[in-house]
């Protein structure tokens, strides 16, 4: 499993924290079933959005990247999200991508554009099942790809859709050596040579929020297929919803955030917070709102209440319950429901089994990713 990590300009918010625990869920779920898990995540550490940050705040953007990188696996620790095996950035992938690049170049599958900037970009042209992974038209594709980071009016591109694979070097930007002159990489082929380098040419699962199913997971898919010959890069392209506040998606271009750290230090326990997360479908766009994390304070509470008991039901059912429902594409609100009636079963001194308290605990611990 592959999932597309942060490009760490600002702190952990949590539409990011709602995709991460999605995807922890199926890391648990292989766990559980006794399958070897190899589970990669990068770190975009050089891209426009973080120089932008960098200069806007006159902040160097190394340090900028480093420091908001550490913050985030703090609030992933506390979330008790379980860490990758490899955690990767793309600064340090950067000889590999320009082997890549230079591959790409050398088959004529990629071209620099000829005005002096030394940009190099893949030619779509060549790759007949673009578009698969997204499904979309087009000009859905082309009003994304302005949205979302991409250059559809760039000039001197072959296709307006054609994606960045190196770009240039530029004054004041950082630069390494590339394939055809110093510059960067592209946001995409980044994650396919990740992928390619740490998990091979085919992965059972490349994850992330819904916002990357065009043009990032679409481009990096392209690249990576492009490069080996093989078809599809992932077996499954999965996407979660974007959490919401009033009304309108949180993102750091709308300035509409809520962070975890901000709230861990207001001191909101973190399994609330997960819990509060988990209270949706992993897919469905959905809202955040101080009633939300009431409930899951709320439902925290009297679970842990109800597994510091004596005695309670048999553990058993809960289990199968929960592994049933988490193997039907991530049914957290019923998992979390089965759990509910459970404890109150257990509070109202229903079931006599004086291991189940530390058993449902144990299971809640392991499937759910919540500590009692």
């Amino acid at each position: 499993m592959y999932v597309c990590g942060i490009t760490p300009y600002d702190a952990t918010h949590l539409g990011h924290a709602a995709t991460y625990l999605a995807f922890d869920l199926v890391h648990r779920l292989w766990l559980d079933a006794g399958h070897e898990v190899a589970f990669v995540e990068n770190v975009t550490d050089i891209d426009d959005p973080l120089l932008e940050r960098a200069e806007r705040d006159g902040d160097d953007w190394m340090v900028l990247a480093m420091r908001e990188t550490a913050l985030f696996r703090e609030d992933m620790q506390a979330l008790r999200v379980l860490p990758p095996r490899d955690y990767v950035g793309a600064v340090e992938s950067i000889p590999s991508i320009g082997q890549l690049v230079d591959k790409l170049l050398t088959e004529q599958r990629a071209y620099v554009v000829d005005d002096g900037t030394g940009d190099i970009y893949q030619d779509i042209s060549q790759a007949q099942r673009f578009g698969y992974e997204s499904g979309y038209d087009e000009a859905t594709m082309l009003r994304l790809s302005a949205e979302r980071g991409g250059d559809p009016d760039r000039k001197g591109k072959r296709n307006r859709l054609d994606p960045l694979l190196w770009r240039g070097a530029r004054e004041g930007e950082p630069s390494w050596e590339g394939p055809r002159g110093p510059g960067r990489p592209g946001w995409h082929i980044e994650c396919s040579a990740i992928i390619l380098d740490r998990l091979g040419d085919g992965i059972d699962v490349q994850g992330g929020g819904s916002d990357l199913a065009f043009p990032h997971h679409e481009f990096s898919a392209l690249h990576a297929e492009t490069l080996t010959g093989s078809w599809p890069l992932a077996r499954h392209y999965v996407h979660a919803g974007m959490i919401g506040l009033a009304g309108e998606k949180m993102s750091k271009s709308r300035g509409n955030l809520v962070f975890v750290s901000r709230l861990r230090g207001e001191g909101v326990d973190p399994m609330a917070i997960r819990l509060a997360l988990l209270a949706g479908h992993y897919r469905a766009d959905r809202p955040w709102g101080p009633e939300l994390l009431s409930t899951a304070q709320d439902r925290l509470a009297s679970w842990r209440h109800a597994v510091s008991l004596p005695s309670g039901p048999a553990a058993e059912e809960l289990l199968r319950s929960l592994r049933r429902q988490l193997s039907d594409d991530l049914d957290t609100l019923n998992a979390l429901r089965s759990v509910d009636r459970w404890s109150n079963m257990a509070a109202r001194r229903q079931g006599s089994d004086p291991d189940a308290p530390s058993q449902v605990a144990s299971t809640v611990d392991a499937l759910l990713g919540i500590r009692l």
